[in-house]
């Protein structure tokens, strides 16, 4: 019995772009649908069963960023790809904020969208985060997505608490960025750039500043990666 091609759903209203990306994801393996509307995109998304959505941002109807959240209310383990002409760094903290899992700006190379497409997909996978653990006086809870001390609490995308699990599993130690872009984001090639692991960090640190204020927490050690350094 043939194991059925992943489903990917792509939302791009450039038609020569939709039918590139069609093209490449046949030729790569995936079974990929086309529409070219935000609203239809919406409606196609809730509806349908997708192991994955590309989403261009800026789309007739409804952009990306809100399609994006309401998808990611709906469906909390959907994987959901951000394509757009935006490459500013205030946009890629609005796409990753709406519950993206990845942002490609345009133009982007067949290699760079097929690694990210794939590491997405790989994400289903891989171990969860710890359900529950304790790192300089506070409580993450994995299963919430919460991040609690004393009367204080702040809700963690998944992501992000999977970057302070991996951390504090590996305390102690440097981890470098292209080790969490293999063992937290699964990326095959983690030698593409991308700045997802910096943004990402940085919304972290902003959240555990409200519990804990400027003591330090995600240390970055210059060339080198970030260590958890409220665990030491």
């Amino acid at each position: 019995m043939k194991t059925p091609k992943p489903k990917i759903l792509v939302v791009e209203d450039d038609p020569a772009i939709q039918e590139g990306l069609l093209d490449v994801l046949v030729f790569n393996g995936f079974a990929p649908e086309g529409v070219s509307d935000g609203g239809e995109g919406l409606d196609k998304a809730l509806t349908g069963s997708w192991d994955l959505i590309l989403l261009d941002v800026m789309l007739p109807t409804m952009d990306g960023f809100a399609i994006c959240k309401n998808v990611r209310k709906e469906k909390p383990s959907q994987g959901i790809i951000l394509l757009t002409a935006k490459g500013s760094e205030d946009d890629i903290v609005a796409g990753f904020r709406c519950g993206a899992d990845d942002y490609i700006p345009k133009p982007f190379s067949l290699r760079e969208l097929m690694v990210r497409v794939e590491a997405v997909l790989r994400r289903t996978g891989k171990a969860p985060a710890d359900d529950q653990f304790s790192v300089g006086g506070i409580d993450f809870d994995g299963r919430n997505l919460t991040a609690i001390r004393g009367a204080e609490k702040v809700e963690l995308t998944r992501r992000e608490m999977d970057i302070v699990a991996y951390l504090h599993r590996n305390k102690g130690r440097i981890v470098s960025k292209k080790e969490l872009l293999t063992e937290v984001w699964r990326y095959a090639d983690a030698d593409i750039e991308t700045r997802t692991v910096d943004i990402h960090i940085l919304k972290l640190r902003k959240k555990i500043a409200s519990l804990i204020g400027e003591t330090p927490f995600i240390v970055t050690v210059r060339g080198e990666g970030y260590r958890l350094e409220a665990d030491g």
